[in-house]
């Protein structure tokens, strides 16, 4: 039986694999103990933990240089342009446009992207918003907190924002 509800665990969830096998058992699946209900894990389920280090989210290993075409037709579509992508990454992480060039060619990820900035603006704690349906100042890991900040201000430049606000300028 623990055979059989381990490998239908792939197309349904525990709960209900085990509410069917177990239905012959009891009469009810409140009858069943809460561990029983539980014990089971569907065989695609990993856990976030690897050999005592917490798995990277795959953002930080993409290059940075296959996600700026879609920041820039992001701009674009909205009237925007290339030329206002780049000086809003500027702005944000201390490159010029040379170095970001540089970066785009070297095919930098996302984390390295931010680690070698030259100087990330010390403005740039007055994003605030919503990304993804996080707040930005709220997350706590550092190199996804400027991972968002940059979506926040593509996504600020894409709504037709000045860029004066955008940039935070008094």
């Amino acid at each position: 039986m623990r055979r059989e509800i381990w490998n239908a665990g792939r197309s349904h969830s525990t709960r209900t694999i085990l509410s069917h096998a177990w239905r012959q058992t009891a009469d009810s699946i409140r009858d069943l103990p809460y561990s029983v209900l539980w014990t089971f894990r569907r065989k695609d389920d990993q856990p976030m933990k690897q050999e005592g280090t917490i798995k990277k989210h795959r953002i930080y290993t993409t290059s940075f240089a296959s996600v700026y075409p879609h920041y820039v037709t992001k701009a674009e579509k909205k009237g925007r342009t290339k030329s206002e992508v780049d000086s809003i990454i500027c702005w944000l992480t201390g490159y010029d446009s040379e170095h970001l060039e540089t970066q785009l060619e070297k095919q930098a990820d996302f984390e390295t992207f931010f680690a070698e900035a030259p100087r990330l603006n010390p403005s740039r704690d007055l994003i605030k918003g919503v990304v993804c349906g996080v707040r930005v100042e709220d997350i706590e890991e550092p190199t996804m907190r400027e991972i968002r900040y940059l979506d926040k201000l593509v996504d600020e430049l894409a709504r037709g924002k000045a860029m004066e606000k955008i940039l935070r300028k008094q």
